[in-house]
């Protein structure tokens, strides 16, 4: 694979560019459904490509192409310099990328068992089991099973010297359980909202889940949110949010407006801009002293865990709010230098046929020093609400509604009657204020969202987000 990439900059130094870069992208996914005790899908698509990302005078240019013959290397390469050089005549600033970075090494996702190694009908028997399982409840109308395994192998290279090899694994799924009775249709969703959950990992995530272990469950309370009581209107109150919810209010309410492109106003027509503005940076309270939001790529089992991003910048943690202070941002070596900083590694594309990207890695909420159930124990009225089910949220992502799957009331320090429809909103530093309380490591989880739609032509990013608990006070529910 070296030679493709030599041949790429060799070509890219000879036409005369200020730096280059270029990436070979190799992808294989393996998707599978039940439904309805049946088996629905059964997808097998592989990729392979590269792509050339020319900075010349200042101004960027990028081609790619499935082609990997040495014309076609040597066309695009050319074609990423003279968009470059089109691009110049129309730039704003001169593009400055900062330090030089040359990372040399290869990454690979710890996997216990690789999932493209089992025989697809033992990984379609799993589903099949949990569809059993859910099948035994009444009222439930569908029930529906996923399993998603990606193994994506990646080249790097640049002008400056760095090469790098990375191999990630990807192992997603789950079950849902959708109940229709006396005019509802209620759903629930296990390990995560929609049904599915992601992380970096192999066949051994799967069966830590256990769908067929929990899928009588989930299909039981499916059919309970039928006849359960509708969560109360338009009422103020102390609301407690599950983890898979808390790591959904961190994807949008913090990590979109820590996107640094975002706030210069370069990505401000799909999902807008951010009103996490410069003058923000270490001065802004975004949150009660119990918010410690961390962006990083290095945990275990995130979306967003890596050697290096797809500038090479190498993997690192870097703070975002601390004690409730906003002190940094996602970035990339232009954006970061324009800030007068480094990158800190943020820099991802979809595939081989697209420019990288800001993008969140995995920004996670902290965990703090509460064992859950003293969470609830010490809360005398309240609601506690998990599993996202919809989600609104302005384009500078600080006005919000969320509504979730299902919902406890909180009475006298423990949970009581199910709620069906939760909804709630906020402003989201003012919501965050209101947080005084977050679960501890015990109940904290690595979160995937494999869905996170961004830039035009358009790209979905898989993202990273640890959450636990956590507990807000005076928060508006019942919202519709």
């Amino acid at each position: 694979m070296k030679d493709y990439l030599d041949r790429a900059l060799n070509t890219a130094q000879t036409l005369g560019v200020q730096y280059a870069d270029v990436r070979l992208v190799q992808n294989l996914t393996e998707i599978l459904v039940v439904k309805n005790g049946r088996v629905d899908t059964v997808d097998f698509a592989q990729s392979l490509g590269i792509g050339v990302r020319a900075l010349v005078d200042g101004a960027w240019g990028f081609a790619s192409s499935h082609d990997l013959s040495k014309q076609e290397i040597d066309r695009i390469t050319a074609l990423a310099i003279n968009i470059a050089r089109s691009s110049g005549a129309v730039r704003g600033d001169e593009v400055d990328l900062g330090p030089p970075v040359s990372s040399q090494g290869t990454f690979r996702t710890p996997v216990d068992v690789d999932p493209f190694l089992l025989p697809t009908e033992e990984k379609l028997a799993e589903l099949l089991s949990a569809d059993e399982e859910m099948s035994r409840v009444a009222g439930v109308r569908v029930r529906r099973g996923n399993l998603t395994f990606i193994k994506e192998d990646k080249w790097f290279a640049n002008t400056d010297g760095a090469l790098t090899e990375q191999t990630i694994f990807e192992t997603g799924g789950g079950i849902q359980a959708i109940a229709v009775g006396g005019g509802e249709v209620q759903s629930r969703s296990y390990p995560s909202s929609f049904g599915r959950q992601q992380v970096t990992a192999g066949w051994e995530a799967v069966l830590e889940w256990d769908l067929p272990g929990n899928a009588e469950r989930i299909a039981s309370e499916a059919a309970a949110l039928l006849t359960a009581d509708a969560c109360p209107s338009d009422l103020t109150t102390t609301l407690i949010l599950g983890g898979d919810q808390i790591a959904l209010q961190v994807h949008e309410s913090c990590g979109h407006p820590i996107e640094l492109d975002r706030v210069y106003g370069t990505e401000a027509a799909y999902a807008g801009t951010s009103f996490l503005t410069t003058e923000k940076l270490d001065t802004f309270q975004y949150g009660s002293e119990v918010i410690n939001i961390t962006a990083e790529s290095q945990r275990p089992l995130g979306l967003g865990t890596f050697g290096w991003d797809d500038e090479g910048v190498p993997a690192q943690s870097t703070p975002i709010v601390k004690d409730g202070l906003f002190v940094g941002y996602l970035m990339s070596r232009e954006t970061a230098s324009r800030l007068g900083r480094v990158s800190n590694g943020c820099m991802r594309a979809s595939g081989w046929d697209r420019t990288p990207l800001i993008r969140m890695t995995n920004v996670s909420l902290e965990p703090g020093t509460w064992n859950f159930e003293d969470l609830i124990a010490d809360t005398d009225e309240g609601i506690f609400m998990e599993t996202n089910r919809s989600w609104s949220i302005d384009d500078r992502r600080y006005n919000f509604q969320f509504g979730t799957e299902i919902g406890y009331e909180i009475k006298n320090g423990k949970l009581g009657r199910m709620l069906r429809n939760p909804t709630y909103t906020g402003i989201t530093p003012e919501f965050w204020k209101s947080c005084d309380a977050v679960a501890n490591e015990e109940s904290w989880v690595m979160y995937g969202t494999p869905n996170c739609g961004k830039g035009q032509p358009g790209q979905i990013a898989h993202t990273g987000h640890g959450a636990a608990p956590a507990r807000f006070r005076d928060v508006r529910v019942g919202v519709l």
